[in-house]
């Protein structure tokens, strides 16, 4: 049998290691990751596609910990976007099941580490079971401060944002809205109003492109791309994100001084 307590305490050293490297520079308040590879992962191993998906709920589960950890206020997860009802009808059964048992596995240590969830997108759309599972992880982590898990769930950016011109308008036809919106009271409406714009958006899995994923959260975000599968993905990979864009100097559109870029 392979001893693998010294590979995993060389892991945990390194990571502590990383952790304080980090939090001598700037950490983003905010960051977004899109998870994906989990396909890619099981076909690599001759796996079934929903091996893939129960692969990556341990990164899930190592990623939230890890940004509790370094303080990181808000961490948001593309889990299910509105396009993903394109897929066979046995894997999106299958997801369900996994969200309810991510759940069912994952809620009292997320209560005991102060992580609180937030769902965006239209849940009310999942099977019942999956909105139940909701439901109590909302109530039961309603009172955690030490992270803000969002989890996106047959979302969509595109979605939102018709939603949340719908609703504006409604309440405009009300008389409850100036019709004169400026950013901020538009951001209000979408899903994510109360939340900072994600300041990193990681996304696994060698794709270039967002998918679909906060559109309009997304305008000043620095974006961080990875050839690493989402199941192989863990908190060195993070911190490896997290390094990279303490380098980057945002600018928001200015300079950073006389002569700047």
């Amino acid at each position: 049998m392979k001893n693998t307590g010294g590979k995993r305490n060389r892991v945990d050293s390194d990571w502590e290691r990383r952790k304080a490297q980090l939090r001598r520079g700037p950490l983003p308040r905010h960051v977004a990751i899109i998870m994906d590879g989990n396909g890619r992962w099981a076909r690599q191993r001759g796996l079934p596609r929903l091996a893939g998906h129960r692969a990556g709920l341990e990164s899930i589960r190592q990623v939230v910990t890890a940004c509790g950890e370094l303080g990181i206020g808000v961490l948001t997860l593309y889990a299910f976007s509105t396009e993903n009802w394109k897929r066979p009808a046995e894997e999106v059964r299958g997801l369900m099941d996994l969200l309810v048992e991510y759940v069912d596995r994952e809620l009292d240590s997320l209560v005991k580490n102060g992580v609180r969830v937030r769902v965006i997108g239209h849940p009310e759309e999942l099977p019942p079971r999956a909105q139940e599972a909701l439901e109590r992880v909302r109530q039961r982590t309603a009172g955690g401060q030490r992270l803000e898990l969002v989890v996106a769930l047959n979302y969509g950016g595109r979605r939102e944002i018709t939603d949340a011109c719908r609703r504006f308008v409604a309440d405009v036809v009300a008389g409850n809205a100036d019709p004169r919106v400026d950013e901020e009271t538009f951001a209000s409406y979408l899903d994510t109003a109360g939340l900072p714009d994600p300041d990193l958006l990681i996304r696994p899995s060698g794709e270039l492109r967002i998918s679909n994923f906060l559109l309009w959260q997304s305008a000043y975000t620095e974006f961080w791309f990875t050839p690493v599968l989402w199941p192989d993905f863990r908190p060195v990979h993070l911190a490896e994100a997290l390094a990279d864009y303490q380098r980057r100097r945002r600018r928001f559109g200015g300079l950073d001084a006389p002569g700047g870029g």
